[in-house]
């Protein structure tokens, strides 16, 4: 979380979800989009989820996104998020699956009406 000059965190990353090492969520995913709406912050929220909470304050991060900016590994942040998610102060929304393979005939069909609206 807390960086130094070597690139190695201060707080270990064990520390920073509490010793917890299997989020309660395991769906989260590594493209899972975490949002914050605006619920107040109750006391006492370890500095490892005050600062998730604060990245999630500027709009939706995929949870890989917020663990590169927390510079904590995926699974402690899918610990976090998870525990988050739980507290309802974190939505998670499942990643976006690839749209499904295009056409090429259709594609093909496309290109010859365009081709022949612009001969007319």
């Amino acid at each position: 979380m807390t960086g130094r000059r070597g690139g190695r965190p201060l707080v270990p990353a064990y520390l920073s979800t509490g010793g917890v090492a299997r989020p309660s969520r395991p769906h989260l995913e590594r493209l899972t989009v975490l949002t914050r709406d605006g619920t107040p912050l109750p006391p006492g929220l370890p500095a490892a989820e005050q600062a998730l909470l604060e990245l999630l304050s500027g709009g939706a991060l995929t949870l890989v996104e917020a663990a590169a900016l927390l510079r904590l590994p995926v699974s402690a942040v899918r610990v976090l998020a998870a525990d988050l998610v739980d507290q309802d102060l974190v939505q998670a929304r499942a990643p976006i699956p690839p749209a499904e393979r295009f056409d090429p005939d259709l594609l093909k069909r496309v290109a010859d009406g365009l081709r022949a609206l612009k001969h007319q």
